[in-house]
């Protein structure tokens, strides 16, 4: 199997920060400048889902799936104590600590300032988001740290395998744990649109792709994702303009419920991230293959969880709220982990 090119960082990667640090103030100054706009853009939906945002996440998703080689689960077996750490991470410890974090601070720390009712869609947002393993920006993450783009492959092929049969039920657990209703009909919509039909669409274009001789599929291959992925990048901004505009007015009426929201999840991203890089350090993984499967652990499928949020409970809840503010988060404190991994990689040997 080869692996994906090792490109170069691109201005977009590099610079990303920025770019969704101006999507978010665009989103909300055009938020509170138009909001008629952005109402219009929230009516557009059919079965809970808001179409817009489908489309945007389609177009980001899409070209990362391409990506996705079940080929790759054939090496499962060549080097599996990162895989091990990362799936251990992702599906049995991480759902349930931000569950924990988002239940002892809601309904206990923060308690006295929120609105019972709000307190519960705040953890319902952040469950899901918790349930939600990273995809789409794994291969950004892994290239920051030079790592190994084959292990890499097979571990978001893996992850990507058991997300389409255990984020459902993980979600629906945890929901009803804290007492809130799951429509266990949306929630499986939501995983074939947002999870399945771009993954099976993805499997389908790579496998035409590849068609014929190897290095001549390599190469078409290599062409097409080159050229869908701006599709990536504008889908990422313009999502991040669209959520941000649909929040707008609530994040700038709430800078409280916002920071609140975000302390929860600040401690769950940097105590993850040191569980999983501890756990490579100790158990001597290498570091091409411990910094990726630290950062995959601690990343989110934000696109998912939003698209989740907002046809569970609506573009205006506290839940889809609760998950745009992990997007808020998400990039800084994860640039800020790749920062710390290319520090420590002398530790690694």
């Amino acid at each position: 199997m080869a692996p994906p090119p090792e490109a170069g960082i691109g201005l977009f990667e590099k610079w990303l920060s920025v770019w969704v640090g101006l999507a978010i103030l665009a989103g909300i100054g055009l938020g509170t400048l138009a909001p008629g706009l952005f109402e219009a853009l929230a009516a557009l939906e059919y079965a809970s889902v808001n179409l817009p945002v489908a489309v945007l996440i389609w177009a980001m998703v899409y070209p990362m799936m391409v990506n996705v080689d079940f080929a790759s689960l054939k090496h499962v077996g060549d080097r599996p104590k990162g895989l091990v750490i990362t799936l251990a991470v992702n599906w049995l410890v991480k759902p349930f600590t931000m569950a924990l974090l988002a239940v002892v601070f809601f309904e206990t720390v923060f308690a006295p300032f929120i609105d019972p009712a709000d307190a519960q869609q705040y953890i319902a947002g952040l469950i899901i988001l918790g349930a939600a393993p990273c995809t789409a920006m794994v291969f950004v993450w892994s290239q920051l740290t030079k790592g190994d783009a084959t292990y890499t492959l097979v571990q978001v092929s893996v992850n990507d395998l058991v997300m389409v049969f255990a984020f459902a039920p993980i979600v629906a657990l945890l929901l009803g744990v804290t007492d809130i209703a799951v429509p266990w009909e949306t929630l499986l919509l939501s995983v074939g649109l947002y999870v399945v039909v771009p993954l099976a669409a993805g499997m389908a274009t790579r496998q035409l792709l590849l068609r014929g001789g190897r290095e001549e599929g390599a190469a078409r291959l290599a062409d097409f994702t080159a050229r869908i992925k701006p599709a990536s990048v504008i889908g990422l901004v313009a999502t991040v303009v669209l959520l941000f505009g649909f929040q707008g007015e609530t994040i700038l009426a709430q800078p409280l419920v916002i920071a609140m929201i975000a302390v929860p999840l600040l401690l769950q991203s940097y105590g993850i991230f040191l569980a999983a890089y501890g756990a490579a350090w100790l158990w001597k993984v290498p570091f091409n293959v411990a910094a990726p499967c630290a950062l995959i652990g601690t990343s989110n499928f934000f696109e998912l969880a939003v698209a989740v949020a907002i046809s569970l409970f609506g573009l205006n809840s506290g839940a889809a709220l609760a998950t745009v503010v992990g997007v808020l988060v998400e990039v800084p404190v994860m640039l800020s982990l790749v920062a710390l991994a290319n520090r420590t990689r002398g530790a690694f040997g």
